[in-house]
């Protein structure tokens, strides 16, 4: 899966939220400061070209929707993210994560029960 700039990101997380929207939503969406509009069409149009958005024509508007969900894109984020910075190894990074205190004992027991859950 393609990867996305930090600006196609952010259009990204609007759409997921709000499921479909038109340019003027999207925009609205956007904390301070909010870019223009015809910034925000022109990573629109880049996001439809990479197949992360579809589009549905209402007359002269255009209506915006993920193609792609957040959780989709999340876990190709995060094997890219292991892969090129843990050799891989999701232990490697959990490990890394405990090392920089991101990740108490609480959450490593919380995500053992998980792991056990999925066994069971």
């Amino acid at each position: 899966m393609k990867t996305l700039t930090k600006a196609e990101e952010q259009i990204m997380l609007v759409l997921w939220k709000l499921e479909k929207a038109f340019l003027r939503e999207i925009i609205e969406e956007i904390s301070d400061p909010r870019p223009h509009s015809n910034t925000v069409a022109t990573i629109i149009k880049i996001l439809v070209e990479k197949e992360f958005v579809g589009i549905q024509v209402f007359g002269r508007m255009h209506q915006y929707y993920p193609l792609v969900t957040k959780e989709m894109y999340s876990k190709s984020t995060m094997k890219h993210l292991v892969k090129g910075y843990f050799e891989g190894s999701f232990s490697n990074a959990v490990s890394f994560m405990v090392k920089e205190n991101n990740l108490s004992v609480g959450d490593l027991e919380l995500l053992l029960k998980q792991l056990k859950k999925k066994q069971g």
